[in-house]
């Protein structure tokens, strides 16, 4: 019998949640081949078999937490895919309450018990199986309790082994947190089929994401400055570039390398703005790594493009478009998200016009960019045109960073927008 435990997977990283079993139990297994899809704190990783054979056993259900370190699932070496059919001509039928598609498992034989309950369970079609540990899935077995009568004493609703111990069928549960919890879920037992609602439970993502963002607001001195961009020369030399530079550099000529480039330029004047806060003392960084905010499905993140001050547009413009084909497809890996100086966020695509971006800590700015919208302008006093504006946001830690300091490095950005040949000249 070979042990599949979890890898080493980050400094900061200790445990994970078990997003998705990619292999059942009984199924033949190679070396090498994706075993389970592991949901830590910033990024989905699936974890491989290094080992041949059969996967007998899996110690946690879809949902549950793991420590790096901890073995989640046993594969016999050797044993084809023929070996389950043998094993279980030989093994005795199993009792009436187990399905009889289930392999059954010999009496003496507690893993194989309890690899035919978790088989069991997965095939539940219903979506409100409750969320319990593998102690407290067994026991209820045992007691021949159903999971979904147990209240959980778990703040996040999950059912534990002492959950289902102290409870007794056909008795209201005693205790002041088991009270608590009932008169949490009693409204959503009575059912208005005109006021639906859904029970959905927080991704470990999602939660990371809430409490991050709690701590930068809690943490830190946040203040937003507000500026607006005439895009017109931006928009007119994209228009005239466009087309030459895909066919040099095979990548489409965007607004996101220009707002880097003058993003780096601003940095180098205002040196604060690409810091950081370690206790009493303020780590100045010498290098441009910069976040490029995308939204993905589990939720934000922010890939770096490294070294944006040594790249071309071209080499920016590809480094941000492989990263969020990446993000979306779930294929970012902890080294392309680590490691920010400063971070560009751009609600315009979804149509923003003007918003408060919070800070991506220990990060002491961020820009936020908006929809580009019509707007008349006054060109002197007697002329005014409609123009292509851009409203920006810069939010910035004010304990670091003075409001002269953060007003002038907005201004910088606008003034190099304003102008891109002289952002090309000094970029």
């Amino acid at each position: 019998m070979a042990e599949i435990k979890v890898p080493e997977l980050a400094e900061s990283i200790t445990e994970g949640t078990i997003a998705k079993w990619l292999k059942n139990t009984g199924e033949h297994v190679e070396k090498g081949e994706y075993l389970v899809e592991l949901e830590t704190d910033k990024v989905n990783i699936e974890i491989i078999s290094d080992f041949s054979g059969t996967l007998t056993e899996q110690k946690f259900s879809e949902g549950d937490t793991v420590r790096v370190g901890e073995t989640i699932a046993v594969v016999e070496e050797g044993v084809g895919q023929a070996a389950p059919a043998a094993v279980s001509e030989q093994a005795p039928q199993p009792p009436a309450a187990v399905p009889t598609e289930v392999p059954p498992a010999p009496s003496n034989n507690t893993g194989s018990v309890e690899t035919a309950g978790i088989q069991q369970d997965r095939k539940e079609e219903s979506g409100k199986r409750p969320i319990a540990s593998p102690a407290a899935r067994k026991l209820a077995r045992e007691k021949g309790i159903n999971l979904q009568e147990i209240p959980s004493s778990d703040p996040l609703g999950r059912l534990r082994k002492q959950d289902v111990s102290s409870f007794q069928p056909g008795m209201n549960p005693a205790g002041p947190s088991v009270s608590k919890r009932e008169a949490l879920v009693e409204p959503m037992k009575v059912e208005n089929p005109a006021k639906p609602v859904i029970n959905e439970r927080m991704s470990r993502r999602r939660q990371t994401i809430a409490k991050r963002l709690l701590e930068v607001k809690q943490s830190t001195a946040m203040l937003t400055t507000f500026n607006e961009i005439d895009m017109t020369a931006v928009m007119d030399l994209r228009k005239r570039r466009k087309d030459k530079f895909f066919e040099e550099h095979d990548v489409r000529l965007g607004f996101m390398s220009f707002f880097t480039k003058a993003v780096v330029a601003a940095l180098k004047k205002y040196p604060y703005l690409n810091a950081e806060i370690q206790g009493d003392q303020i780590l100045v960084k010498k290098f441009y790594d910069i976040g490029i905010a995308v939204a993905a499905e589990e939720g934000l993140v922010v890939p770096v493009v490294r070294d944006a001050d040594r790249k071309s547009f071209a080499e920016i413009e590809s480094d941000i478009m492989q990263l969020a084909e990446k993000a979306r497809a779930n294929k970012l890996s902890l080294k392309d998200l680590q490691g920010g100086t400063f971070t560009i966020t751009n609600g315009g695509v979804f149509g923003s016009l003007l918003s408060t971006p919070i800070l991506n800590g220990p990060q002491v700015g961020i820009l936020g960019m908006h929809t580009i919208q019509l707007r008349p302008v006054a060109v002197d006093k007697d002329k005014m045109e409609n123009r292509p504006m851009m409203y920006v946001a810069l939010s910035y830690d004010h304990r670091i960073v003075d409001g002269k300091e953060a007003v002038s490095f907005l201004s910088t950005i606008k003034k190099l927008l304003e102008d891109p040949e002289t952002l090309l000249l000094e970029g």
